[in-house]
Order: structure tokens, then C-alpha cells, then sequence
């Protein structure tokens, strides 16, 4: 008698179940017309990502350059990177390119962005690396490269 309630129940809410499921809108209502903020933000998103691509098609040369000087002799040890290795070898690249990352900084973000993505480096390892060998300086040393 037991088992026969049991199963009537839940045969009860299981039909309960898919009955209602269809009659309820689980999507939300989608608007053609934004307002506020989130207009502002809209426009501000879109106003930077045109930034970006134009600033990115500026230092095109980025895109070429040869990431190998970097990426073949700065390799992960057991416990960290070659500070001495890896900073001379990304000093070798930055002297190369340096005539045409002076004039604009923002190649120089674009050939990080490049470098980290090729080589699969840790955010910012390189500069710490850098930092760690020469101390912190604010302009690139090229001489003897």
C-alpha cells in the first residue's frame, strides 16, 4: 500500500513537473532600445576597442618581429627563469626594435601582449626578471647590443 502511494506521488509531481515547465519563460525580455548607463558604457567599450585596433595597426611591425631571441633561451628552470638569460635576451629584442617602439609606447605593450602570448610567460615575469638583474631604470640601456 506503501509503495502504491509512493508511486502515485510521484508520478504526480513528475507530471506536476512537466506541465508547468512549458507554460513558464525562463528568457529575459530583450529590449531594442538601451538607456542610461548602459548606453555609456556601450559607446565607451566600443570607443576603446577602435583605440586598441587602430594603435595595434600603428605597430604592425610587432606582429613580425622575431620572438624567438627571447622564447628560445628564456625556458622555466625546476624552480624560475634565468634572470641574466632572459633579461639580455629581451634587451636584445627591445634594441633591435628600439627605433620604432620610441615613438610610440603603446608598440611596447603590443610586443609584451605578443611575447607573453608566444612564449607562455607569467604576467609581467619579464620586467621583475629585468628589475631583479639591473635594478629598477627608466629608460633601455642599448649600448653593446
Amino acid at each position: 500500500m506503501g509503495f502504491k502511494i509512493c508511486f502515485v506521488l510521484l508520478l504526480f509531481f513528475f507530471l506536476l513537473g512537466i506541465a508547468t515547465s512549458s507554460f513558464l519563460d525562463y528568457d529575459t525580455p530583450k529590449t531594442s532600445v538601451e538607456k542610461g548607463r548602459s548606453l555609456l558604457l556601450k559607446n565607451s567599450y566600443e570607443e576603446a576597442k577602435q583605440m586598441y585596433f587602430e594603435d595595434k595597426k600603428q605597430c604592425a611591425f610587432v606582429n613580425n618581429m622575431n620572438y624567438t631571441i627571447v622564447t628560445s633561451q628564456c625556458t622555466r628552470q625546476p624552480l624560475s627563469y634565468p634572470v641574466a638569460t632572459c633579461c639580455k635576451s629581451l634587451k636584445r629584442l627591445m634594441c633591435k626594435y628600439r627605433d620604432q617602439l620610441n615613438p610610440n609606447p603603446k608598440c611596447a605593450f603590443f610586443m609584451f601582449e605578443n611575447l607573453h602570448n608566444k612564449g607562455k610567460y607569467p604576467p609581467t615575469i619579464l620586467k621583475y626578471l629585468c628589475e631583479q638583474f639591473e635594478g629598477k631604470k627608466k629608460d633601455l640601456d642599448c649600448f653593446g647590443y
